[in-house]
């Protein structure tokens, strides 16, 4: 039996981060930003999701995992989201961009319902949110210039060669990279994706460290580049796996249950899985198995 890690895709970045981006509080949540049981004394979670036929997320625009594209919302959390509230009877989703380090923040303001980002499931993480359970499994993977100069294959193969590596702002690959005993100089911080794929093109990092997914996606408009073969790093002796979920308030469960109960019948079944995801970069490698729990996930 495989197992699993608490840490992920994304380090935890504080609630008292700022909300970042453009937030576009309709009408309806600048009235009713409770969590959904809050006692307003009406309805609450899925029911009034489906009185009111949408259900608010928010998404970092952060591609495959959720991200607009000819005004449209796409990404591996909104089609599989979508396909979920329209089983609950909530057949539309209205997108609130957010910056990713202000999603729980905005979460816990009551500024939308679920985060559609492909968050990372972390301890941290779970002291401030509901999750669901995993939506996907992602191991690493390193971006880096045609031919692979330096002959890189993973975290150890980097350190023996002494190349500096690009990681995202307050993600967990940082962490990884930290606890191959790569040392401080080593490691670039960027803000963006596309920011990483720059620094490597430049010769500014030798490589840029996120998830297989992330990546596959990202060299397809990057001529120049390719990706490493995914690598499972591991940190205090644990492989790192990578799973990702949906988020919700605390105080959500009711909505969080319903919503576990259709997202198990997608990850129950590969071909439907591989069916919605698989124009975003995901196939069978990606299915979570069925022992990866979100409560063990969450304990520190």
């Amino acid at each position: 039996m495989a197992e699993f890690p608490h840490l992920s895709r994304r380090g935890f970045l504080t609630r008292t981060a700022a909300v970042g981006g453009a937030l576009t509080v309709s009408g309806f949540l600048a009235a009713c930003s409770k969590t959904d049981s809050g006692g307003s004394g009406g309805e609450t979670g899925l029911a009034k999701l489906k009185k009111q036929g949408y259900v608010k997320v928010a998404y970092a625009n952060e591609a495959p995992y959720g991200y607009k594209e000819d005004g449209k919302l796409k990404g591996e959390a909104p089609t599989l989201h979508a396909a979920i509230f329209k089983a609950l009877g909530v057949p539309e989703l209205r997108p609130t961009f957010t910056e990713f380090d202000g999603l729980i923040p905005g979460l816990q303001a009551g500024k939308y319902d679920v985060i559609s980002a492909g968050m990372a499931i972390t301890p941290e993480r779970c002291e401030n949110a509901l999750f669901s359970e995993p939506e996907f499994i992602s191991p690493t993977a390193m971006l880096v210039k045609k031919g692979n100069p330096k002959k890189l294959t993973d975290l150890a193969s980097a350190k023996a060669s002494g190349a500096t590596l690009g990681v995202m702002s307050g993600a967990v690959e940082k962490s990884y990279v930290e606890g191959a005993g790569i040392s401080g100089g080593k490691i670039k911080s960027l803000q963006k994706q596309q920011d990483g794929a720059d620094a490597v093109k430049s010769g500014r990092v030798d490589a840029f460290v996120l998830t297989g997914i992330s990546l596959r996606w990202l060299v397809k408009n990057n001529p120049g580049l390719e990706v490493v073969a995914p690598f499972v790093p591991e940190l205090d002796g644990k492989k790192q796996y990578s799973p990702g979920g949906a988020v919700f308030r605390k105080g959500s469960e009711e909505l969080r249950d319903a919503f576990n109960k259709e997202l198990k019948k997608i990850t129950s079944d590969e071909t439907e899985f591989v069916r919605l995801l698989k124009p975003y970069g995901f196939g069978a490698s990606e299915v979570p198995p069925a022992n990866l729990r979100t409560a063990t996930l969450c304990k520190a």
